[in-house]
């Protein structure tokens, strides 16, 4: 009986076992047994500075790792836009200096590094200053975790709107590395790798290097030059000792650029396009190029270029170790910066003004201290830490103008005074600096009278003009006299190089925090987090302004000729003597803004957090929360903030360069829920309220700092993980977002008017991502590579406003899809991969950003998204 039973046992076993109902009469191998395989939301995070896993923290995080990454082919922070739909990343005209990331539709816009980003970004524990900084080349990725919301009470430097904390990967107790290559269209190639492993039983070594280059995608209409091109390399070593109960990392790397960046095409053509057609045909060019901006072509003087070479360098050490029960972390670091770029500003084919050598320096040094440990039996999870900065911004401006100048401001005025009085001319062309061949007085006489033409080619003198029409002037000044002969004779024009000469900025930095995180486990289900931080924050600046543009002195001369000259002008036309102003002594290089300033500010806040989680089960998790956040205030380095006197300001003061500090009050709810390692869904939803959000806005003819009284970002976020077997991974995201200059504000009288209670510009409501990555089995060494990714956000108004239709920008996009893929095959460990990639798979059309051009009224410009790039990679791993 008893063998009877254990007959049977057997049976019901192989039974319950066995794949199969019937084996091989002669196999001896063991039944295969299923392994349970780690869900793709699993990844170990450090959002809280513990390690918990993405689906065990309460905090709206993205944790991105490092295979998806690698499939994704994400070079730099910008690529993260495929795969986390809150976060948005624009460049304006320079990579270095004017890229902005916003989370939630909160950002830093702007083309001045005198603001601090709004989203920082971390690089293993290190704050990188500025979005541009923290654009380099990525080594090989760990992990990403986007964190959203105001972050203060983990960081070390807080931000308002968010972060990126961004680890790359370690050194290894194993020899081993890889080497990587890529070749693409507009003749893009790439080659990367890294080499790692032990010297002793405690310390490893790891060193990465890369180099990448691509043509510019932007075609120069008057050359065969190329814009927004690629080429940059970057080293980086690392040390890593770890003892055992302690750990220490050291980290140096070095990075340049030397590139082309960053055109924009023409998008609405104003009423100055003729005259700068007509300058640039004169000299066989063409000045705006007008059709499609699908076509990536802009015009760019001859003379002039878009060159912008940065150079990167930081050292950093991150000390771990436990004192008995207390944890210690130390993270000191110090980083400098330089990006010295030329531009040609006027965005067109003629030499209006540039940029020569403008430059920014930027160094940091940063300490960070945490200690973190339990207190009561597990009760308390605590947290306190400090943090300071000390940071040196030397920033010096050269906007100059060019060989054109005079040409340009004799040839608009000329069109525009020769239209008739009903569309506000005088019916007769004139000029002010006599670019043109000019006429005797007795000739515009003649012609003003209907006697005779004017000589074929020539222009006659505004003054002329202003003495034949003015029996004032004409009583004032007969014949012979001073005045008669300085009306007579072209005012001092512009001469190439004029300008900034140079204009000089410095901001000193200091800073300090404390900051304390603690979660108390009230239940095992039910914990409560309470987080506050002390902010301390000075900064000081130094200026000192230096112009010669010739061209001002005709302004501000108290020669009795040039102040009748003046009177006369803005007696007969004030909106007319405005504009002359700003084309001839714009504020951007005026010279009554000459003169050394200091200015100096400090901050006291105090900001924190406190969150409520309850852990439903295992797999559900639910948690609401509020944030105070906090940005400071700053200068902005641009002397065209300055208010000048003739058009009715108290004149140049430290002081007008000077913006407030912005804060947020932000709410958020969200549950996180793994039901299976096949599945999980996140869902939050924010409400945050901005005071004083900090915002650059082009006022007409230069840009000017605006804190805005209020603003709200609210919406709703949805993530979720679809993998039902180890080799597939979906991904979806969805945020819709409702970030608004709230209605109660009044922006009569600047440059934001009429936008009040409209969403924030270049914001979309709507955006979906998704991504799949599948790995298919093929042989028993061999896997397939499926990798696709797509962003779609919907349409937003970027610049401007139609006159037609308000609701909609003069620059905008409609809604579009951004579709990438890759398709290879790869070994079981990953090490050896081959792939074709393409980017943009569509060839969408899109625009970056947008602006209003300076001294181009009605002209509006966009930066133009890349078009379809694509190619093959290998990568070799051993």
């Amino acid at each position: 009986m008893k063998r009877v039973e254990l007959l049977a046992a057997t049976a019901l076993s192989v039974l319950v076992t066995s794949p199969a109902f019937a084996q091989d009469a002669t196999t001896t191998e063991a039944a295969p047994v299923v392994q349970e395989y780690q869900g793709a939301n699993d990844i170990v995070v450090t959002a809280t500075r513990r390690n918990e896993t993405v689906q065990d923290v309460p905090v709206a995080i993205t944790a991105v790792g490092g295979e998806l990454l690698e499939n994704a082919g994400v070079e730099d922070i910008r690529g993260l836009e495929q795969l986390a739909p809150s976060i948005q990343a624009t460049t304006g005209q320079s990579a270095a200096t004017g890229t902005s990331l916003s989370i939630r539709g909160i950002g830093t816009g702007g083309d001045n590094p005198g603001f601090e980003p709004a989203v920082g970004v971390f690089i293993d524990g290190v704050f990188r200053s500025r979005a541009g900084v923290a654009l380099a080349e990525l080594p090989e990725l760990e992990r990403v975790e986007v964190l959203r919301g105001p972050q203060g009470t983990l960081f070390g430097r807080n931000t308002s709107a968010g972060a990126l904390s961004i680890f790359t990967a370690q050194p290894e107790y194993e020899f081993g590395g890889y080497i990587e290559g890529s070749y693409g269209n507009y003749d893009a190639w790439q080659v990367e790798g890294a080499v790692t492993g032990p010297v002793t039983e405690a310390i490893a070594l790891r060193f990465d290097g890369g180099y990448r280059q691509r043509d510019g995608y932007i075609e120069d209409a008057n050359t065969d030059r190329r814009i927004n091109n690629i080429d940059r390399w970057n080293v980086r070593g690392q040390a890593l000792l770890d003892t055992g109960t302690m750990t220490f990392r050291l980290i140096a790397d070095y990075a340049e650029t030397d590139e082309v960046c960053c055109g924009a095409v023409n998008v609405v053509a104003g009423r100055t396009v003729p005259a700068i057609n007509a300058v640039a045909a004169a000299q066989g060019l063409v000045g705006i190029y007008t059709g499609p901006p699908s076509d990536r072509i802009q015009a760019i003087s001859p003379n002039r270029d878009y060159s912008e070479r940065v150079r990167d360098w930081g050292v950093s050490g991150e000390f771990n170790v436990d004192i008995g029960d207390v944890s210690l972390t130390s993270i000191t670091a110090y980083r400098d910066w330089r990006a010295l770029r030329d531009q040609d500003i006027d965005f067109s084919g003629i030499d209006r003004a540039y940029r020569d050598d403008y430059r920014v320096d930027l160094t940091d040094f940063t300490q960070e201290v945490r200690l973190q440990g339990s207190a009561f039996g597990g009760v308390l999870d605590w947290l306190v830490g400090g943090f300071y900065l000390n940071e040196t911004l030397e920033l010096r401006d050269t906007v100059r103008v060019g060989n054109d100048a005079n040409a340009y401001v004799d040839t608009l005025f000329a069109g525009i005074l020769g239209a008739p009085p009903s569309a506000g001319g005088i019916g007769i062309p004139a000029q002010f600096y006599g670019s043109y061949a000019v006429p005797s007085f007795p000739q515009v006489v003649a012609a003003l009278r209907g006697l005779a033409p004017l000589p074929a080619g020539s222009i006659p003198l505004f003054g002329q003009v202003l003495y034949a029409g003015s029996p004032a002037l004409q009583a004032a000044a007969p014949p012979g006299s001073p005045l008669f002969n300085y009306l007579n004779t072209p005012l001092a024009g512009f001469t190439a190089g004029q300008g900034n000469n140079n204009d000089d900025f410095r901001v000193k930095t200091d800073a300090i925090a404390l900051f304390t995180h603690n979660i108390i486990n009230v239940t095992d289900q039910l914990s409560l987090t309470l987080g506050a931080r002390w902010n301390h924050e000075s900064k000081k600046l130094d200026a000192s302004i230096n112009n010669n543009t010739a061209t001002c002195g005709f302004f501000y001369s108290q020669d009795p000729r040039a102040v009748a000259y003046r009177q006369a002008i803005q007696a007969a036309n004030p909106e007319l003597f405005a504009n002359f102003f700003l084309l001839s002594c714009n504020p951007a290089l005026n010279t009554e803004f000459n003169g050394d300033y200091s200015h100096d500010r400090e901050e006291n806040e105090i900001t924190g957090t406190v969150k409520l989680a309850y852990e439903f089960s295992p797999r559900v998790l639910a948690y609401a929360s509020y944030d105070r956040g906090y940005k400071s205030g700053g200068y902005n380095l641009d002397q065209a903030a300055f208010d000048t006197v003739l058009l009715g300001g108290d004149g140049p003061q430290g002081s007008d360069l000077e913006f407030g500090a912005e804060t947020v009050d932000s709410y958020e709810i969200g549950i996180k829920t793994s039901f299976s390692n096949s599945f999980t869904l996140n869902v939050a939803g924010f409400y945050a309220k901005y005071n004083d959000l900090q915002s650059l806005v082009f006022s007409g003819s230069n840009f000017v700092v605006q804190n805005i009284d209020s603003s709200t970002s609210k919406g709703i976020e949805a993530e979720a993980i679809i993998q039902p077997i180890q080799e597939l991974v979906v991904r979806f995201g969805y945020t819709y977002l409702d970030a608004q200059y709230d209605s109660s504000n009044d922006f009569t009288g600047t440059p934001l008017a009429g936008l009040e209670g409209r969403q924030i510009q270049n914001q979309p409501q709507n955006v979906v991502n998704a991504a799949l990555s599948w790995t298919p089995p093929i042989t028993n060494r061999l896997n397939g590579l499926f990798h696709v990714d797509m962003r779609y956000q919907s349409a937003v108004e970027i610049a401007g406003r139609d006159p037609i239709n308000p609701d909609r920008g003069l620059v905008r996009n409609e809604g579009y899809p951004l579709v990438s893929a890759r398709i290879g095959l790869q070994t079981d460990d990953g090490k050896i991969r081959g792939e074709f990639y393409v980017e943009n798979l569509t060839n969408e059309y899109y625009h970056i950003t947008g602006f209003a051009v300076p001294e181009q009224t009605g002209t509006y410009a966009g930066y133009p998204g890349t078009p379809r790039f694509y190619g093959v990679r290998a990568r070799f791993g051993f």
